[in-house]
């Protein structure tokens, strides 16, 4: 941090706030083993291994975050997510009446700040009493700006107000992710980043509705398996141990109800995976879901040839079976039986022939599948 310090200051983009690594840089790499003492005035200055001398690739190039010119903040709390809020105006950064802040105008500091949603909004100076002025103006925020200078003002009726009125703020913290030692960006190990570090995702707290709101934000199409660490290998640093609750339609994981799980039943064997729909690992052929209203029980369909088509039970054994649990993210598989339907809208056709060894990631690697007529055949249901 000593070293971004520097080029935060060098580029006049205010404090350092994060560094991590970067994945897609290009063209020579200038530096190594960078060693800043941090007063310095340019990056020039520092202690390198040499101009142009390195044993680096670009998978490891340095991303950092500069404050930038921000014009809120959050100061007294534990970590630059929570805090006192601070407005800045007129070159004088001043705190916030809790009497003339809401959720709306939480939002967009939380958003300013990439510290995620708003968790909890405090009155009564719970992060101290600031210095200096009270904000004479009151936000009117709608929740959906980019930044604090861009919503609307009033003056505050409450010209009396003092620092044992400064509102404090707690935001998620939780600002990005990523699918890492996959074989594109759109598949691998789930990490999520809560404020500058990253951490991997225990596989007790994580579902396929999870992974389909993760492979939406990532704009990589839907979930199409949810893994173990065995497919992904094993990650490093913290767990995070957050349950997601979505309901699998919302467009950013931080919108999702989050509960907590007991961080000591997991270990980084249980890192989970996920292959989104956009993967070169997956084409939509072979993406499968249980009919029924049940997760991780019902009638098996499969997306095949362009259309969803139930799958008969002949040639089908514990192999198959297991396949589908694992690419459900529904753990191994319990049973699997035979069922009859007259159902019109798969009395055409069906898929049969699926040849697994039981190892695959999902359906789609599996060969020898064909679309046969149902006729009066019996249909797979399997449970988890």
């Amino acid at each position: 941090m000593r070293d971004v310090s520097v080029v935060c200051r060098e580029l006049s983009c205010g404090d350092p706030l994060s560094l991590d690594a970067a994945v897609g840089g290009s063209g020579p790499i200038w530096m190594s083993h960078v060693d800043c003492s941090g007063s310095e005035s340019t990056l020039k200055n520092c202690g390198s291994l040499g101009w142009g001398k390195h044993s680096c690739i670009h998978l490891i190039d340095i991303e950092i975050h500069c404050s930038g010119h921000r014009r809120s903040k959050l100061t007294g709390g534990p970590h630059r997510c929570s805090g006192r809020v601070e407005v800045l105006h007129e070159e004088t950064w001043s705190t916030v009446c809790d009497a003339d802040f809401d959720q709306q105008d939480a939002e967009v500091v939380c958003r300013e700040l990439g510290c995620g949603l708003p968790v909890e909004v405090l009155g009564a100076a719970a992060f101290g009493r600031g210095e200096g002025q009270v904000w004479s103006k009151e936000l009117q925020c709608r929740g959906i700006e980019s930044e604090i200078s861009l919503c609307p003002t009033s003056s505050s009726l409450r010209l009396n107000c003092t620092h044992g009125s400064d509102v404090g703020l707690i935001c998620s913290g939780h600002t990005r992710a990523r699918l890492v030692s996959g074989s594109d960006s759109c598949s691998g190990r789930v990490e999520l980043q809560y404020l500058s570090e990253w951490g991997t995702v225990c596989d007790v707290s994580w579902d396929m509705r999870a992974a389909s709101v993760l492979c939406a934000q990532l704009k990589c199409g839907s979930a199409v398996a949810v893994l173990g660490s065995d497919w992904f290998g094993e990650g490093s640093g913290q767990i995070w141990a957050d349950v997601f609750d979505c309901e699998g339609n919302e467009t950013h994981l931080s919108k999702c109800p989050i509960s907590s799980w007991s961080r000591t039943a997991c270990s980084h064997k249980q890192d989970a995976g996920v292959i989104c729909s956009g993967s070169l690992m997956a084409v939509h052929e072979g993406r499968v879901r249980l009919s029924g209203g049940m997760e991780c029980e019902g009638e098996v369909e499969v997306y095949f040839l362009k259309d969803w088509r139930r799958v008969l039970l002949d040639s089908w054994s514990e192999s198959e079976a297991s396949v589908v649990c694992r690419q459900l993210g529904c753990g191994s598989v319990f049973s699997f039986s035979s069922y009859s339907t007259s159902s019109p809208e798969h009395s055409h056709m069906c898929v049969t022939g699926f040849n697994c060894s039981g190892s695959e990631a999902h359906l789609g690697n599996c060969s020898s599948a064909q679309a046969v007529n149902c006729s009066s055949r019996d249909q797979l249901s399997i449970t988890c």
